[in-house]
């Protein structure tokens, strides 16, 4: 009998010691892994807001004009901390925090750094044909297959439709002619005013937006897209186009949208090259890296551009304690966002709306 009361007694020890330990992480909550993304490691201590802040500022070289502006900033800061905490608990297979966007307003953000203009697939678009599936690989990423540029930034402008067209022309006219070239962005900003017959107000719009399918049907028309080099990015969209048609680098031979269907996109992946695809972006202003999964997330509300680069079969999620599989999507905010530039979206439930916007394009080889 005392020796079941050792055990016990033991037992209910051990169970307190969880308790305290479990309530003792609690209340720690997610502070620290937040300012732990901003300052060195060795500090690991919880610093106060102010210094967070600090941190953030030297880390992403912000400034501001006044101490009004500085003020009215960090209370945004704040705010994304608080929203940060709460794209955590909705999105635990992802790590969300502190980025360069911490100081925007969702609104601001929005503005400055989406840009899709239409919400769906224009109704005349051609069809992509169906492909076989059977024997997909487990896993795929055209940057291991050299068709894939560096990341790119589109600054303050929302031009991210453009970057989703050019990505998916580099790629295609890397396997037209073995060649990766950087395309230029600048002349759709400047130059693509295409619109879409069947929906007032689509028109793509340099800086105030655009789709992915306008730009291919403007590329098409202009005869193809000059070299990065010979026409570079500025980021403002109040240029007059200065596209010369004797500097095309790459052509469009035909473009079409691909079935909502996750195998038929990863083959038109691997038959195509990068496709161009349309998301749902609201947890992308605090992502920093894993795969993003969110438990609630629109699937109509299609608000950014980017590219489908590849895919693989097991990412692992240890707060849902099993693998994911998921698509590699290259954005253009710079490689100091998310994973060096690149986001992870998990594949299976067209989350966020990834596989309802899928395009993709032919390229024709050019003498240039």
């Amino acid at each position: 009998m005392e020796r079941v009361s050792f055990y016990s007694l033991f037992l209910l020890s051990l169970l307190s010691a969880v308790a305290v330990t479990t309530v003792f992480s609690d209340s720690i909550d997610d502070d620290e892994v937040l300012i732990r993304q901003v300052v060195p490691d060795e500090e690991n201590h919880l610093l106060n807001a102010e210094h967070h802040f600090t941190s953030f500022k030297a880390k992403f070289g912000k400034t501001y004009s006044n101490k009004e502006e500085h003020d009215y900033r960090f209370g945004v800061f704040k705010a994304n901390l608080r929203r940060a905490k709460k794209h955590q608990k909705l999105d635990p297979s992802a790590v969300h925090g502190v980025t360069k966007f911490s100081d925007l307003t969702p609104s601001e953000f929005r503005r400055q750094f989406l840009g899709l203009k239409r919400l769906r697939l224009p109704v005349d678009a051609h069809q992509a044909p169906v492909l076989p599936t059977s024997d997909l690989p487990a896993d795929f990423d055209w940057r291991d297959h050299g068709a894939v540029t560096p990341i790119k930034d589109q600054g303050s402008c929302g031009s991210c439709w453009a970057f989703s067209t050019v990505g998916a022309l580099e790629g295609s006219n890397f396997l037209e002619t073995g060649e990766l070239v950087s395309l230029s962005e600048q002349q759709l900003v400047d130059c693509d005013h295409e619109c879409d017959p069947e929906e007032y107000g689509s028109c793509d719009a340099g800086c105030n937006g655009g789709l992915m399918t306008n730009a291919f049907e403007y590329t098409l028309k202009a005869g193809g897209l000059e070299r990065e080099k010979d026409y570079p990015y500025t980021g403002r969209d109040a240029d007059t186009c200065k596209f010369d048609k004797s500097k095309i680098a790459a052509s469009v031979n035909n473009f079409s949208v691909v079935s909502t269907d996750e195998d038929q996109i990863a083959a038109n992946l691997l038959k195509n090259g990068p496709l161009s695809i349309g998301i749902n972006a609201v947890f992308m202003q605090t992502y920093i890296g894993g795969v993003s999964c969110p438990y609630v997330c629109s699937k109509r509300l299609l608000d950014h551009g980017v590219l489908l680069v590849g895919y693989g079969s097991a990412g692992y999620a240890p707060i849902r304690f099993k693998e994911k599989p998921f698509w590699i999507l290259k954005n253009s905010w710079g490689a100091n966002w998310g994973e060096n530039g690149y986001y992870k979206i998990c594949r299976g439930r067209n989350v966020c709306g990834v596989d309802a916007m899928v395009s993709t394009v032919s390229a024709i080889h050019t003498s240039r």
